[in-house]
């Protein structure tokens, strides 16, 4: 029978789930006490009613810091939260246009493109062919280059048009 591995606990090892000899010790004012004998360490955070900590695990030796845990926990979780919050999804957004579209209608379009460049989202510009349309392919691929060129300023061409079955793509990120 194999023995199995005992299961990994998340964040941090603490107190005495610490199992290294000497560690880099941090005391509970923020001061360097060097390196130092884990039990040590351990009776260090004892005497101080607090949790010795291991913050810095790949370092030789490990650096531990003597703090109260649930505190630090909680600071954790409220920076991961945070981080979660400031972090922008990124949409992609898609404009369908056809070869024969009115000036006016692409104006419209084109200033639908400027908003979602301003709102951070990536555009994807999809130009339906129907029926005969097809024949004159060389229509989409102007349209899609004055888009290309009108959009220069605030945007970058991630993706350039291609024809797949019978619409053109492309693809237009903020820059």
């Amino acid at each position: 029978m194999k023995a199995t591995a005992a299961p990994q606990k998340e964040g941090p090892r603490i107190n005495r789930d610490i199992r290294v000899r000497e560690v880099q010790l941090i005391d509970a004012d923020g001061q360097n006490r060097g390196v130092t004998d884990i039990l040590e360490a351990q009776r260090v955070a004892e005497e101080a009613g607090l949790d010795l900590v291991e913050i810095v695990p790949n370092a030789n030796p490990p650096v531990c810091k003597v703090l109260d845990y649930g505190k630090f926990r909680f600071l954790e979780q409220k920076k991961s939260a945070e981080a979660r919050k400031r972090q922008k999804i990124v949409e992609v957004k898609e404009i369908k246009l056809r070869p024969g579209i009115d000036e006016h209608d692409y104006d419209v379009k084109m200033k639908a493109v400027q908003r979602f460049f301003d709102e951070g989202d990536k555009v994807k510009i999809t130009l339906r062919f129907r029926g005969r349309e097809m024949a004159h392919q060389d229509i989409g691929f102007r349209l899609l280059d004055r888009v290309k060129s009108e959009t220069l300023a605030i945007a970058k061409v991630e993706s350039e048009p291609s024809l797949e079955g019978r619409q053109m793509v492309m693809v237009l990120a903020p820059k």
